[in-house]
């Protein structure tokens, strides 16, 4: 197992909010003028400034390059991009190759909290217990 430079407490805090991110629909009464309590009436739609999204995005900002790295590197190996013995080779990419924003880069992603999980466990960390404790 590589040395992480992110805790896995915090990839698992990222996979929980990802995940209700995800579930969120596009809202189905787009141009409809409604009163600002019918507008935020539903949590599933996913609305400009959509509250779990700015959480999601300050948290990713508040990581240092190290960690958002480190996200990077273990969503591509969730992904299958590489293996978790390409650990080095992962990480270096994601950071010769960091030109946009990571949050930007990773809340585009589908399934994104998926492949964060199923990196973990590559690189023989079980998140579960993590995401039950934060969940």
């Amino acid at each position: 197992m590589p040395d992480l430079d992110i805790s896995a407490e915090k990839v698992a805090w990222v996979i929980v909010r990802a995940r209700e991110f995800e579930g969120k629909v596009a809202p189905f009464d787009e141009g409809d003028e409604e009163s600002s309590d019918e507008q935020f009436g539903s949590i599933l739609e996913n609305r400009a400034g959509d509250p779990t999204a700015r959480e999601l995005i300050s948290f990713i900002r508040g990581l240092n390059a190290d960690e958002q790295a480190n996200l990077v590197a273990i969503t591509w190996i969730g992904r299958g991009t590489y293996g978790p013995e390409d650990w080095d080779e992962a990480l270096a990419t994601a950071r010769a190759e960091a030109s946009a924003p990571t949050w930007r880069y990773l809340l585009g992603i589908p399934l994104l909290a998926d492949y964060l999980e199923e990196g973990l466990d590559a690189l023989g960390i079980s998140p579960t217990e993590l995401e039950e404790e934060i969940g």
